[in-house]
This record gives structure tokens, C-alpha cells and sequence, in this order.
């Protein structure tokens, strides 16, 4: 049966965990009243994408001020299980949505681009940890691994993500076409006119619905002391959006939009998705298995495991299988 999905444009409050979640309850809210059924929020929504940071830091040399920055920026982060997941779980049990939110997440002293699936009753789905953060991304956040590539199951379609430049990865959508991925979501920071034929291009590969969403943001938007944004007034846009929802044969059905916050919508119809194989299936009538092969290593791979006669026990339990639904507050770590 057809739905409504929403993508949100909107900016975050960079370094305050507070106030971005109060914010992301009520544009819950607004996209439900709109008669959304699934809520996608951008790339590092929780609690901020440091554009235009660069921590202090140059090879062989970080200086106190960039240390103090990612101080600042780690304490914005979240835990997975936490309180903080819980409220946004309870945003999604309110509403009854689905949610699909860019997170950053905080694990011991290393930081995570993540994205967090919800389901409308406020459970936990699952997590997909940015495989290969990009640029200077690479300083300041972790590398994922394909323990957290899952496709999940739930009453809106088969939900996966791939964040910003992941998709730019052609053996990751690859993993992601292999799993039956139906509405796929891609959280960026990416807000160039490059970024829209890409989305259309995903979805037509795929056979897949397509929903980009990226933030807005003007300078306002950011700390005054923030180091990177010294030159414009607080309405300067920093970051333009572009945020859309694709259909399975790569039409646009919402956006894209580069004029300020918003939440567009479009109606889904799953069904679309098996008109759209006929003549193309990229993992199956369409593959050649004879000549090309993918192989994904799903197995988590933790820093440390402590091992004992019984059992052999990574640090942190392992992460659930692409399926697995577990309420918020017994979100499983690794």
C-alpha cells in the first residue's frame, strides 16, 4: 500500500546535543502531520557536521586549539545504547514513523558518522557505521565496518543507508542491491549540483527508491567563536540542501530543493520497484556471476577481544543481523 516519506533539510544546532534533539522531535512532528510514515534526517544531524573545521591539525603537528575543537565536537556526539537514542526513539514512538537519522556516535574516545534505524513503536533497528569517511573526515571519525551493512526489514520496505561519498562506492551499493534494498537512503553532506544525477543514477541502478537528504545551514546556524566562518553575515549560507526523493526508474518526486529548510515529501509505492526489474536487475537477471564476483566480509571486526575457555567474546557484544529489531534501551554495542 502506498505511503508518504519525508527528507528533512534542516540545520542542526552544531555542538549542542540538546537542543538539536529538541529540534528533531518537532520537525518529527511537522513531517507526521504532513502524513509521513518515514522520516529520513541528513549526515551527522546529531549534533552537527563540522564544516570547515580542521582541528588544528597539519602533518606532524596538531595544535591545544584544535584538540579543545574536537573536545568540544566529541561532546556533542551520542551513545548507542543511550539516553540520547532513546529520546529520539520516543520521537518516533510518538509520531509513529520510522526513523532514519545521521548520528554522530561516540564509542570510548573514537567518534563515528552513523546512521540509526527506528522503527514506529521506538525500536531499535540497527545502525550503519560511514565505511570510509572521506578527506579529513578520516582525522576525526572511525572506520565502519560490514557487521553494520544491514538492509532492514520493516513495514515501509526493506531500509538501508549509504552516508555522503559511501555512495560514490560501487561495490558497496553493490552489497546494498545483494540484500533487496527497496528504499534506499542516503544522508550527505554534499549539497553540489554533482550530487542530484548521482541519487538518480542509484536509484536507477538499483531499482530502488532514492531519499537524499542534506542540511541547510547558514552561519547563524553555527557558535559565534566557530573558527572556520570568520567572513559574511549570519544569513551567509554555508550549506545549500539539494536534499530529493527518487523513484525506482530515477525520476525525481521531490526536489531538489537549494532554498532553505524544508521537508519534502512524495509518495511511495513499492510496488513500482517490481515494475522498474523488468528489464533490469543489477544483481540478478541483469549480473554475470560467470564473469564478476562481490564477496562482503559481515563479520565485525573489534579492537580487542578477550577470550576465555567457554567462549570467545569481542568487546561489546556483536551487532545484530541486518533484521534484528531490539528495543532502544537494549540496543546491542560493539
Amino acid at each position: 500500500m502506498p505511503y508518504v516519506a519525508a527528507v528533512v533539510q534542516a540545520a542542526s544546532v552544531a555542538f549542542d546535543r540538546a537542543r538539536t534533539l529538541g529540534k528533531l522531535r518537532d520537525l518529527v512532528s511537522d513531517a507526521a502531520r504532513r502524513g509521513a510514515s518515514l522520516v529520513v534526517f541528513p549526515e551527522a544531524f546529531v549534533s552537527g557536521y563540522p564544516r570547515g573545521l580542521d582541528f588544528g591539525a597539519k602533518v606532524g603537528w596538531r595544535t591545544p586549539e584544535g584538540r579543545e575543537a574536537f573536545r568540544r565536537y566529541a561532546e556533542g556526539a551520542i551513545e548507542i545504547p543511550g539516553a540520547d537514542l532513546d529520546l529520539i526513539a520516543s520521537a518516533a514512538s510518538d509520531h509513529r514513523v520510522h526513523l532514519v537519522v545521521g548520528v554522530i556516535e561516540r564509542e570510548g574516545g573514537t567518534l563515528y558518522c552513523t546512521v540509526v534505524f527506528i522503527g514506529p513503536d521506538g525500536r531499535y533497528l540497527g545502525k550503519h557505521r560511514k565505511l570510509m569517511p572521506t578527506a579529513l573526515e578520516r582525522l576525526i571519525w572511525g572506520f565502519g565496518d560490514g557487521s553494520t551493512l544491514g538492509v532492514h526489514a520493516t513495514a515501509v520496505g526493506r531500509l538501508g543507508a549509504a552516508i555522503c561519498w559511501e555512495n560514490y562506492m560501487p561495490l558497496l551499493r553493490t552489497a546494498m542491491y545483494a540484500q533487496g534494498v527497496e528504499i534506499y537512503c542516503a544522508p550527505t553532506a554534499d549539497g553540489r549540483a554533482t550530487w542530484v544525477p548521482s541519487m538518480r543514477h542509484i536509484a536507477l541502478e538499483g531499482r530502488c527508491f532514492v531519499l537524499s537528504c542534506n542540511q541547510f545551514n547558514r552561519r547563524r546556524d553555527f557558535p559565534d567563536d566557530y573558527a572556520a566562518f570568520n567572513e559574511g553575515g549570519p544569513d551567509t549560507v554555508v550549506s545549500q540542501g539539494g536534499s530529493c526523493i527518487v523513484s525506482p526508474l530515477g525520476e525525481l518526486l521531490a526536489g531538489p530543493n537549494y532554498e532553505g529548510e524544508a521537508i519534502l515529501t512524495a509518495q511511495i509505492d513499492l510496488a513500482d520497484i517490481g515494475r522498474a526489474k523488468l528489464d533490469f536487475d543489477a544483481v540478478g537477471h541483469y549480473a554475470r556471476p560467470d564473469v564478476f564476483r562481490l564477496d562482503v566480509d559481515t563479520k565485525a571486526r573489534p579492537a580487542v577481544r578477550f577470550i576465555t575457555d567457554e567462549t570467545t567474546a569481542p568487546s561489546g557484544s556483536t551487532a545484530p543481523g541486518p533484521d534484528a529489531s531490539v528495543p532502544a534501551r537494549s540496543a546491542p554495542q560493539r
